[in-house]
């Protein structure tokens, strides 16, 4: 294969940071492969760090909440002033008349903590759901970028062979035009030709360098303390058995995080129903209080309080309220699962319309674009063929050339979003 352009060289330095070019001693040079960029983002992505913090937290609200309130404890001073005793004002419990001190302790209905706890359980499995829908929201986007940088790189190594293609393709020209054989039109169309696509691969390039940027983002890393090598390849396609939809459909519905979120909010709401009813029932409070009568314990008395439920038309609006959000819970699971399913047929459709074009490409197009070029090339040669036969023929087979690119890269975009939905990799 033949060297590549300055320009290109220099493209690919600009946009994936070339390992031959070093900016700082203290510069980290990672990437190469998606697997090594995902490993990286899980440990470094810092919104991802605080999804996982937050799901520590949710669960460490679990045990708390199905815990007994703290007691209480008061202490009374009886005739502090001594005129029953004729004495001065002490605030010594044994010099005053009694001292009273009351230990209380507040005991919720029978199965309120258990479902207290069992709410914050089910929170905390919203919040672990939460880091997984964050996770696969993210490595998707990583996969996806991953993918479209590839595609600009490759589409650039391409267009540097047809630039190289449009230079030869002139130098015939302008030898033909020198011998009278060929007008002048036709080497000014080769350089008209050329131009417009360098004028493209610029373009390109700043497409590609703003992948980059994209993905530096993605990583948890936008500035420019660590170099990305270029893509090296593309991930391979899974069987195509695995890509049958019944199949697909039962790993969503297993391992959708936001299936499981949804989920875990119709536990939460449930069990709120369950404890929102349970409060028709009152709260008891205990309380022991042993009497001080100067040096002395001379009596104990024993407290039985409970809250009476009054207020019974506040608790029937809270009861309904309840039952309200757990139907909203569950309607918001069937819409989740609804639209899961619908983008999980879309990628599917788009991953077998890109595979399809990808076969037509590699077995028909691109071989007899080729073909077309090298027949167009040797007319006119000699003479046989017009020059915007060539240009024509050179343009057919850039743009099989760049659908191929496209179509590999659209399976890749697809693939991630598949994964994305069931939730795990093909």
């Amino acid at each position: 294969m033949k060297p590549l352009p300055l320009l290109l060289a220099a493209a690919l330095a600009v946009a994936g940071g070339l390992p031959a070019i070093s900016t700082a001693a203290d510069e980290k040079l990672i990437g190469g492969s998606v697997e090594s960029l995902l490993v990286f983002a899980r440990e470094q992505h810092p919104e991802f760090a605080a999804m996982r913090s937050e799901a520590d937290a949710a669960a460490e609200r679990v045990g708390p909440a199905g815990a007994l309130p703290d007691p209480g404890f008061r202490f009374e001073l009886r005739d502090f002033t001594n005129e029953m005793s004729g004495g001065s004002p002490n605030l010594l419990p044994a010099r005053v008349g009694s001292a009273k001190y009351t230990l209380t302790q507040s005991l919720p209905w029978y199965g309120k903590r258990d479902l207290r706890r069992e709410v914050a359980a089910a929170g905390a499995d919203a919040a672990a759901g939460q880091v997984r829908a964050t996770w696969t929201e993210l490595a998707m986007r990583i996969k996806q970028t991953y993918a479209q940088h590839h595609v600009y790189l490759h589409t650039l190594r391409l267009m540097g062979e047809n630039l190289d293609l449009l230079q030869r393709l002139g130098d015939i020209a302008q030898m033909r035009y020198a011998s009278g054989l060929a007008q002048q039109q036709d080497v000014i169309r080769a350089q008209t030709e050329r131009a417009m696509l360098q004028s493209d691969m610029v373009m390109l390039e700043g497409e590609s360098a703003q992948a980059v940027a994209r993905m530096r983002s993605l990583l948890g890393r936008p500035s420019n303390d660590i170099r990305l090598r270029p893509p090296e390849k593309l991930r391979p396609m899974p069987a195509v058995a695995t890509l049958d939809f019944t199949a697909l459909e039962a790993r969503l519905l297993a391992n959708n995080p936001q299936l499981a979120m949804a989920a875990s909010r119709i536990t939460a709401a449930d069990k709120e129903r369950d404890l929102t009813y349970r409060n028709r029932y009152p709260d008891v409070m205990l309380g022991l209080s042993p009497v001080q009568t100067r040096s002395r314990v001379s009596e104990w008395e024993l407290m039985v309080e409970i809250n009476i439920p009054l207020q019974q038309e506040s608790r029937r609006a809270q009861e309904r309220e309840s039952e309200r959000m757990l139907e909203a819970a569950k309607l918001r699971r069937a819409a989740t699962l609804n639209q899961a399913l619908a983008e999980l047929g879309e990628a599917l459709a788009g991953l077998e319309a890109a595979q399809r074009v990808e076969t037509v490409s590699t077995t028909s197009l691109l071989p007899q674009a080729e073909l077309m070029l090298q027949s167009a090339l040797a007319g006119y040669e000699t003479g046989k063929a017009e020059f915007f036969m060539v240009l024509e023929a050179q343009r057919q087979i850039r743009r099989t050339q760049q659908d191929l690119i496209r179509a590999r890269g659209d399976q890749q975009l697809r693939l991630a979003e598949i994964e994305r939905l069931i939730g795990e990799e093909l």
